[in-house]
């Protein structure tokens, strides 16, 4: 039984990572993340100020997290609109899914000041730079379009 197991666990996870390529371990994080959070949002709840776990709230967690997949699809789609582009105007692009991988890396970050704030409302201390790190490396994934828009502006 224990065999078969791995073997199905092994499949499905070489399946997924030949399906989704590039974006398998982005995603996984980002999956891996959004439970994380999931989990400790509902841990903390007795601990906050409005108080405790309703249904329409667990309803509305797990409808964002879906709504936030659907976001990196939105990436993989603008990745494949440039990759078709470029290909039909001879140009060589040399990177596959940039934006899908942006926005999970926004996403992961999102969902780790989440859990991090869900981990302060249970009553455990952070280390000092552990959030200001995090929310660093946020504010890199929102600013890398910018930072190029900016230098276009100055031309």
């Amino acid at each position: 039984m224990r065999n078969k197991l791995q073997i199905l666990i092994t499949t499905f996870f070489g399946m997924l990572s030949s399906l989704l390529g590039t974006m398998y371990v982005p995603v996984l994080l980002m999956v891996a993340a959004n439970i994380i959070d999931y989990i400790t949002g509902l841990a903390a709840a007795p601990y906050r100020k409005d108080g405790g776990i309703s249904s329409y709230k667990s309803i509305r967690g797990i409808t964002k997290k879906i709504a936030m997949w659907l976001l990196v699809v939105v990436g993989a789609i603008v990745d494949q609109l440039i990759a078709y582009t470029t290909e039909q105007l001879g140009w060589n692009f040399p990177v596959s899914f940039l934006v899908a991988c942006l926005v999970a890396v926004w996403i992961i970050c999102n969902e780790l000041i989440s859990i991090l704030e869900n981990i302060q409302d249970i009553g455990v201390a952070l280390p000092r730079w552990l959030l200001p790190l995090i929310k660093h490396i946020k504010s890199q994934a929102e600013n890398i379009g910018y930072a190029e828009e900016d230098e276009q502006n100055e031309d």
